[in-house]
């Protein structure tokens, strides 16, 4: 795996439960965590859900700007970075300034991950609709690279619009940005398909870097990646210019047995996704059984052309980052 770049989805969880794992013990499990990636040079990432999101977790997470924060005081060489962040929730001026102070406290470490989110309930609490996700987040994307480029920036959009707006202090260059979506093995309340929207190619092609989701087949996401090579082509763009990223739930159980691998990992998968879908379902979709299984599976996207790999423990025990360095980013 030397050729691929790694970040890690810190366990952020937001537990409803104290007894079994809420509180105290996770803020000190999520500040290992980030000591951790920090010691492995594994870049730190975070997910963001406003609310509980039963249509794929079991769980929300905590707010992830204030949890990057917190990780750029305990790192100084790892990337900070939202992997991603659901834009159409969020005003542009206030996530301008956001940006930008992230970008000050950790002498630009912060990358820009976003997508335009999934969940119906999360866009009505906030004052939208889901049917305008795309078109907002397009919105905030623009409003969002012109307030951090220059000063006294004014912006006329269908949902967002200011005039000489100046946000200080501006990073001395853009973060980079990451864009998801792809394929989803669809819910039937919700508006997700198992096929990339037009839409979203155009999106990832702009920004040049594409983070594949996990909630479809691995075959799906080999498919995404080459329509959006050819629709690269198809603007004018050469697709060697394009970064294919990937991000994925991880159980790691040093174990020899595929099989009894997957049985320990049940319950951490089952606790993290909750149990609307059947175990069966996640297997398919996440990255669950024996070590070598798994690295099989990650050698098969990076065959497809994978560069930059994003795995998320499905625990808040600290050990897994160990195992991810140990068994992944540097396997023996």
């Amino acid at each position: 795996m030397a050729k691929l770049k790694f970040g890690a989805w810190i366990p952020t969880y937001a537990w409803g439960d104290v007894k079994h794992g809420g509180g105290v013990r996770n803020v000190r499990n999520i500040r290992e965590s980030i000591a951790k990636c920090e010691k492995h040079g594994i870049d730190v990432w975070v997910i963001d859900h406003l609310l509980s999101a039963p249509g794929l977790y079991g769980n929300a997470w905590l707010e992830p700007l204030n949890v990057l924060a917190y990780a750029a005081a305990l790192t100084s060489r790892v990337k900070i970075a939202t992997g991603i962040l659901v834009l159409p929730v969020r005003h542009p001026v206030v996530l301008a300034k956001e940006i930008s102070t992230l970008c000050h406290i950790s002498n630009n470490r912060f990358v820009f991950g976003v997508g335009p989110g999934w969940y119906a309930r999360e866009y009505e609490v906030t004052g939208s609709r889901i049917e305008e996700r795309g078109r907002r987040t397009d919105e905030i994307i623009e409003a969002v690279t012109l307030l951090l480029s220059r000063p006294n920036a004014s912006y006329e959009g269908r949902y967002y619009r200011f005039t000489d707006v100046t946000i200080d202090p501006r990073p001395p260059k853009l973060p980079p940005m990451w864009v998801s979506g792809g394929s989803r093995i669809p819910d039937p309340d919700e508006h997700d398909v198992p096929v990339i929207a037009k839409t979203v190619m155009d999106r990832i092609v702009k920004a040049g870097n594409w983070l594949s989701r996990c909630s479809g087949k691995q075959e799906w996401v080999k498919r995404d990646w080459g329509q959006i090579q050819e629709h690269a082509r198809m603007l004018g763009k050469d697709p060697k210019t394009l970064t294919f990223g990937h991000c994925n739930f991880i159980h790691l159980v040093e174990d020899k047995s595929h099989e009894r691998a997957v049985a320990k990992s049940r319950a951490p998968f089952l606790r993290a996704m909750g149990t609307h879908r059947s175990y069966e379902h996640l297997q398919e979709c996440y990255m669950v059984g024996g070590i070598d299984r798994i690295n099989a599976r990650i050698q098969d996207l990076v065959d497809a052309g994978l560069k930059y790999l994003v795995l998320g423990p499905v625990t808040d025990d600290p050990g897994q980052i160990d195992l991810l360095a140990k068994h992944v980013v540097k396997p023996s």
